[in-house]
């Protein structure tokens, strides 16, 4: 990738950060260490900041800080991160795992169904049926309820309801002239029925409606019934990235 193209994904990156804040932050010569009791891979990750980090040192640091909170060191390996660090990782036993695409739409005039609401604010009617929907474990609540209530930027929490009852979630974080669609979720028992569309739909309508020009998401590359849906809305791939995690260890939810 070009330093242009690069700069790109660094801002893609502090957007999806932002979005998905970690309970504990850590900064270490170029790397960001996030923290967040094990709960998501996303906020319990090691991640290069800049196409100048390096590597020297980074894993040895990281498995200490990781050990002491207990832990394992999971490493988010995104195009900023030097070839060396997959190299030196794949070499110590880690695995990698959940290749997943960055993807990236322009926002026209999606429309938004009567059926979905949106509020600008986590209601506890959304952290339940979110709860239950993504089959988050009571023990996981606190953590999930409190890195959503710390999410600073403006968001979109979108609940579709049919028969009366929510049936559907999603949320949107709005920064830098791009929304983020995150954690969309329908109840099992209502799936492959068009309902993850209409909320995609709605909150790229709330991005467009608050003058955001893009839309961004992360798909797993294996899930391939959510890309092709994406790609039906007009996403395209920007990036990929990855995950190590040492050999042994559990992996962490997504």
């Amino acid at each position: 990738m070009t330093s242009m193209d690069l700069a790109v994904v660094r801002a893609f990156e502090e957007r999806s950060f932002n979005a998905w804040p970690a309970r504990q932050t850590v900064h270490f010569d170029g790397w960001l260490f996030r923290m967040a009791g094990g709960f998501t891979k996303r906020a319990n990750s090691i991640n290069a900041m800049g196409p100048d980090a390096r590597f020297d040192g980074v894993r040895a640091a990281a498995e200490a800080l990781y050990a002491r909170h207990g832990l394992p060191a999971v490493f988010r390996l995104s195009p900023l991160a030097p070839p060396e660090a997959d190299a030196e990782l794949a070499d110590a036993g880690y695995a990698a795992f959940d290749p997943t695409c960055v993807a990236v739409s322009s926002l026209g005039s999606a429309e938004r169904h009567a059926s979905v609401h949106i509020a600008s604010t986590p209601m506890p009617e959304w952290l339940d049926g979110f709860a239950s929907a993504n089959g988050i474990a009571l023990s996981q609540r606190p953590m999930h309820d409190a890195i959503v209530h710390a999410i600073a930027l403006p968001t979109a929490f979108a609940t579709l309801h049919a028969q009366g009852r929510p049936i559907g979630f999603g949320l949107a974080v709005l920064e830098r002239g791009a929304v983020g669609l995150y954690d969309i979720v329908v109840d099992p028992s209502r799936r492959r029925q068009g309902h993850g569309d209409t909320i995609t739909r709605a909150l790229m309508h709330w991005g467009h409606e608050q003058g955001a020009s893009l839309a961004y998401l992360q798909v797993r590359e294996q899930n391939e019934g959510a890309r092709q849906l994406y790609a039906e809305l007009g996403f395209e791939d920007l990036y990929r990235y990855h995950y190590r995690v040492p050999d042994m260890a559990p992996a962490p939810s997504p």
